[in-house]
């Protein structure tokens, strides 16, 4: 497992669309789709990823907790699945119906959205307002597998709250930190 952070880029930008398959639904969904009415978090994760599966029940509740508030959730697997079959389409709908996803889980097999938002990491977080720029690249909170600390999701709930609140986010954004994504 390689750690490899967020790439930091400047805030501000916006978020590229996409039209990719839910592997739940089997629909094709865009950005417009899913995006929220207040905010839009859109996460690069995999299924078979140690720091995903750390904060995968926290981060269901952090969605589930703030989707009636207008933030959205949208995650995205973009590794390669013939290196990684448990990362495959198939696995994601069964992970995703099992943890309960109020989001959509979406299948980036050409890689490029990943690469169109900079992602390079799993998991890996990046907010966006109502106008649909980013204004979080960060980590979900301090915990890692093996390191001891409580999973709670307070960076990036707190990232939510202001959102929700019409507050400042006048605060160090940490990178997250992950597995690399794995690229083809």
């Amino acid at each position: 497992m390689a750690r490899t952070p967020t790439t930091i880029i400047p805030l501000g930008f916006k978020a590229p669309d996409f039209n990719l398959p839910n592997v739940v639904t089997g629909e094709m969904n865009n950005l417009l789709d899913c995006s929220g009415t207040c905010a839009t978090v859109v996460v690069f994760m995999c299924n078979h990823c140690p720091f995903v599966i750390h904060i995968l029940e926290e981060m269901v509740a952090v969605a589930k907790e703030f989707e009636p508030k207008g933030i959205n959730f949208i995650a995205i697997s973009s590794n390669d699945v013939v290196n990684y079959p448990d990362d495959s389409p198939k696995k994601m709908k069964e992970l995703a119906m099992s943890s309960g996803f109020p989001f959509p889980y979406l299948y980036d097999e050409s890689q490029d959205i990943a690469k169109s938002y900079s992602a390079a990491c799993t998991p890996d977080f990046s907010v966006f307002d109502k106008q649909l720029l980013c204004v979080y690249r960060g980590q979900f909170d301090d915990a890692r597998p093996g390191n001891d600390m409580p999973v709670t999701g307070s960076d990036l709930r707190r990232v939510l709250h202001c959102i929700a609140d019409s507050s400042p986010l006048d605060f160090e954004q940490v990178p997250s930190l992950g597995c690399n994504i794995k690229w083809k």
